[in-house]
C-alpha cells in the first residue's frame, strides 16, 4: 500500500530512528522522498550508477537531463570536482547551506549518468532540517532532483506525489509543507565570469551583490 511507505517527521528535529531507516535504505540502493526547502525530492546514492538509474526511471527523467547532488559539507567536494575556483569558496560562504546550487567540473569519479555526459556537476548544501539529517546520516551525496514526474510540478506536500511516484519508492519522509517556489538558484562557476543557469531561491541581485559584479550573464529561460 502506498500509504504505509509515509512516515511523518518533525520538521525542525527529525527522529533519530526514522532518519537512521532511510540511511539504510539509501545504504542498499533504494529511493526516500524527503522535504527540502522549497519541494520534495528523491534521495539515492549518488555514487551508485544503479541509484542514479533507478531515479531517471522514478521521474522518467530524460537522459540528457543532468541530476544535482546534496552533500553533508565542504570537505566533500574535493572527492566529487577537480577544482573549487574563488567565486565558488566566495557564493558558498554567503549562501550555503541553503537554496543555491553551484555547477562544477565533476570528477573521474562521478558517475556519468548523473551528470548526462556533461562532466559537469550541480552541488548543494542543503538547510532543511530533515534533509541536512539524511545527508548527515550516509557517507557518500545523494541525489537532490526534484520528487515529480519530468515536466509535471513540483510537490510542496506528500499528497502532492504522484501514487506512481510513491509505488517505486521505499520510503517517503513527510514533514508537512514546504514553502515552495522555484527552487534553488543554479550558477555555473566552471567559467568565467560565472553565469546564472536557473533564478530560484537566491535572487539574482543578491548574488549580484555578493561577487559585487552585475555583468553576470544569466541563462535564457
Amino acid at each position: 500500500m502506498v500509504q504505509n511507505k509515509i512516515i511523518r517527521v518533525d520538521k525542525d528535529h527529525p527522529d533519530h530512528h526514522t532518519i537512521n531507516q532511510a540511511a539504510g535504505i539509501i545504504n542498499t540502493g533504494g529511493l526516500v522522498i524527503f522535504p527540502a526547502a522549497c519541494l520534495y525530492g528523491v534521495a539515492a546514492n549518488a555514487l551508485s550508477p544503479g541509484a542514479v538509474e533507478k531515479v531517471f526511471r522514478l521521474k522518467q527523467r530524460p537522459r540528457h537531463n543532468p541530476i544535482l547532488v546534496l552533500i553533508k559539507n565542504r570537505d566533500q567536494l574535493d572527492s566529487l570536482v577537480t577544482a573549487i575556483p574563488d567565486t565558488a569558496r566566495i557564493l558558498m560562504d554567503r549562501f550555503w547551506p541553503g537554496g543555491l546550487t553551484l555547477v562544477f567540473n565533476a570528477a573521474d569519479c562521478v558517475n556519468a549518468k548523473l551528470t548526462a555526459g556533461r562532466r559537469k556537476l550541480g552541488v548543494r548544501l542543503p538547510r532543511h532540517p530533515v534533509a541536512k539529517a539524511l545527508v548527515n546520516s550516509v557517507d557518500f551525496p545523494v541525489t537532490g532532483t526534484s520528487a515529480n514526474l519530468s515536466g509535471h510540478p513540483g510537490a510542496t506536500r506528500t499528497d502532492m506525489l504522484a501514487d506512481e511516484i510513491i509505488e517505486q519508492t521505499d520510503l517517503v519522509l513527510d514533514a508537512g509543507p514546504v514553502q515552495g517556489g522555484a527552487g534553488s538558484t543554479v550558477v555555473d562557476v566552471t567559467c568565467t565570469p560565472s553565469k546564472i543557469l536557473r533564478q530560484g531561491a537566491v535572487p539574482a541581485t543578491d548574488i549580484y551583490a555578493c561577487l559585487k559584479d552585475r555583468t553576470l550573464p544569466i541563462s535564457p529561460s
